[in-house]
């Protein structure tokens, strides 16, 4: 069944909520919607204290290591961590305290899909499958393409989000994160016709995220999806000094789903 799913962007150490389409913090085109005064633990607690399972923390770009620690040690076994992941330290994730890791960038060398560099992933997590998130977060191309973006949303890969490609990973994950990157950030709803694909498309658990501003929007999922696809709210909500929704009205959202 649909349920709101909570996220803690980080980026330069702090918790943010970012417009995706601008990662780039090599530029001075990154639009910052909210930095938030308190230290990420706070956020943890926050979602540990209300039952908001499944949340991913992402580290967007370096300095992020010791916020993402942080987060895990105020809610142990509970979060899922991204960004940065590789073969080298998904492990050390996971002993951390992270629930899953979340990959994306590192499947991408040079932007081509890597069989080999999955395979070395899962390896280093035992092959167990149930601590793997792959993160297909992507870019819209023309009427009704999606690609896969890695390096903070900036680079397109040569991975198209269809049937085949999702298929082609199912066996390997237990989860799909999937941000559409030209809708994060801007609260003008979510991409609709990507939702009703993912619904089509997955038989494992996926997260939606970009464009969610209010309830009507988990409505909207769970009824598009048919309750199979999960929502990400972030910068509309109060917490991160959005006036869409609050994180109260999503917590009674969920209980009442369940």
């Amino acid at each position: 069944m649909t349920k709101f799913r909570p996220c803690i962007d980080l980026h330069a150490g702090q918790v943010k909520q970012i417009v995706g389409g601008t990662l780039d913090s090599a530029t001075s085109a990154l639009q910052t919607n909210f930095v938030s005064s308190q230290p990420p633990a706070h956020f943890a607690r926050l979602y540990r204290d209300h039952d908001l399972t499944g949340a991913h923390v992402i580290m967007l770009g370096p300095g992020n290591r010791d916020a993402a620690l942080e987060s895990l040690a105020a809610w142990p076994g509970k979060l899922q961590v991204g960004g940065g992941i590789t073969d080298a330290n998904a492990a050390e994730w996971i002993a951390a305290g992270a629930d899953k890791v979340i990959i994306t960038s590192f499947l991408f060398p040079g932007g081509t899909f890597s069989q080999a560099r999955l395979d070395a992933v899962l390896a280093a997590l035992d092959s167990d499958t149930s601590k793997l998130v792959i993160d297909l977060s992507c870019r819209r191309r023309g009427d009704a393409k999606w690609f896969v973006a890695m390096d903070k949303w900036q680079a397109i890969t040569d991975m198209e989000v269809n049937e085949e490609s999702i298929k082609k990973l199912e066996p390997y994950c237990s989860e799909f994160l999937i941000h559409a990157a030209d809708n994060e950030g801007l609260q003008r709803g979510i991409d609709e016709q990507l939702v009703q694909k993912l619904a089509r498309w997955c038989s494992i658990p996926v997260t939606y995220a970009g464009g969610g501003r209010t309830l009507a929007d988990l409505d909207l999922v769970k009824q598009m999806s048919s309750g199979r696809i999960d929502l990400t709210i972030g910068s509309a909500l109060d917490c991160f000094g959005g006036s869409g929704v609050t994180l109260a009205e999503c917590v009674e959202w969920n209980k009442r789903q369940h």
